[in-house]
Protein backbone atom coordinates (compact mmCIF):
# COMPACT_ATOMS: atom_id res chain seq x y z
CA UNK A 1 0.00 0.00 0.00
CA UNK A 2 1.63 3.10 -1.11
CA UNK A 3 -1.26 5.77 -0.06
CA UNK A 4 0.01 8.89 1.74
CA UNK A 5 -0.92 9.46 5.18
CA UNK A 6 -0.85 11.82 7.35
CA UNK A 7 -1.79 11.71 11.28
CA UNK A 8 -4.54 14.24 12.09
CA UNK A 9 -5.78 12.93 15.17
CA UNK A 10 -6.43 10.42 18.14
CA UNK A 11 -9.53 8.46 19.13
CA UNK A 12 -10.27 9.90 22.81
CA UNK A 13 -13.57 7.88 23.65
CA UNK A 14 -15.47 5.18 21.84
CA UNK A 15 -19.05 5.06 22.53
CA UNK A 16 -19.74 1.22 21.83
CA UNK A 17 -23.98 1.29 22.03
CA UNK A 18 -23.87 3.87 18.79
CA UNK A 19 -20.50 2.72 17.25
CA UNK A 20 -18.90 6.51 17.64
CA UNK A 21 -15.43 7.39 18.03
CA UNK A 22 -14.37 10.61 19.84
CA UNK A 23 -11.80 11.97 17.82
CA UNK A 24 -9.28 15.06 18.96
CA UNK A 25 -7.65 16.32 15.74
CA UNK A 26 -4.58 18.12 15.17
CA UNK A 27 -5.34 18.91 11.61
CA UNK A 28 -8.44 19.98 9.02
CA UNK A 29 -10.49 17.25 8.10
CA UNK A 30 -13.43 17.40 5.87
CA UNK A 31 -16.87 15.45 5.10
CA UNK A 32 -15.95 13.04 2.48
CA UNK A 33 -12.09 12.44 3.47
CA UNK A 34 -10.97 9.11 3.49
CA UNK A 35 -9.27 8.17 7.12
CA UNK A 36 -7.32 5.08 8.50
CA UNK A 37 -7.61 4.47 12.47
CA UNK A 38 -4.62 2.49 13.31
CA UNK A 39 -3.64 0.95 16.92
CA UNK A 40 -2.24 -2.27 18.79
CA UNK A 41 -5.65 -4.00 17.45
CA UNK A 42 -7.22 -1.85 15.19
CA UNK A 43 -6.74 -1.14 11.61
CA UNK A 44 -9.56 -0.50 9.29
CA UNK A 45 -10.19 2.69 6.46
CA UNK A 46 -13.73 4.51 6.82
CA UNK A 47 -14.85 7.41 4.37
CA UNK A 48 -16.43 10.24 6.85
CA UNK A 49 -19.79 10.45 6.01
CA UNK A 50 -20.96 13.15 8.48
CA UNK A 51 -18.89 14.06 11.51
CA UNK A 52 -20.60 16.24 14.65
CA UNK A 53 -19.29 18.76 16.95
CA UNK A 54 -21.28 19.02 20.25
CA UNK A 55 -24.29 17.43 18.53
CA UNK A 56 -24.44 19.68 15.98
CA UNK A 57 -23.60 18.09 12.40
CA UNK A 58 -20.36 19.85 10.20
CA UNK A 59 -19.05 19.20 7.00
CA UNK A 60 -15.28 20.55 8.17
CA UNK A 61 -13.23 20.46 11.73
CA UNK A 62 -10.16 21.81 12.18
CA UNK A 63 -7.02 21.12 15.01
CA UNK A 64 -8.03 21.30 17.79
CA UNK A 65 -11.30 20.42 17.62
CA UNK A 66 -13.12 17.26 19.37
CA UNK A 67 -15.63 15.54 16.85
CA UNK A 68 -17.42 12.67 16.82
CA UNK A 69 -17.79 10.01 14.19
CA UNK A 70 -20.03 6.86 13.22
CA UNK A 71 -17.79 3.84 12.77
CA UNK A 72 -17.59 0.52 10.84
CA UNK A 73 -15.26 -1.38 14.02
CA UNK A 74 -14.22 -0.95 17.26
CA UNK A 75 -11.59 1.79 18.45
CA UNK A 76 -9.69 2.00 21.41
CA UNK A 77 -8.29 4.95 23.40
CA UNK A 78 -5.27 6.30 22.05
CA UNK A 79 -5.54 5.04 18.27
CA UNK A 80 -3.79 7.15 15.81
CA UNK A 81 -6.25 8.63 13.19
CA UNK A 82 -4.43 9.27 9.43
CA UNK A 83 -6.01 11.11 6.49
CA UNK A 84 -5.20 9.14 3.28
CA UNK A 85 -4.27 10.73 -0.27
Amino acid sequence: MSEEKKLIGKVTHFFSKISVAGIELTDTLKKGDAISIEGATTHFEETIDSMQIDNNTVSEAKAGDLIGIKVKDRVRVGDNVYLLG
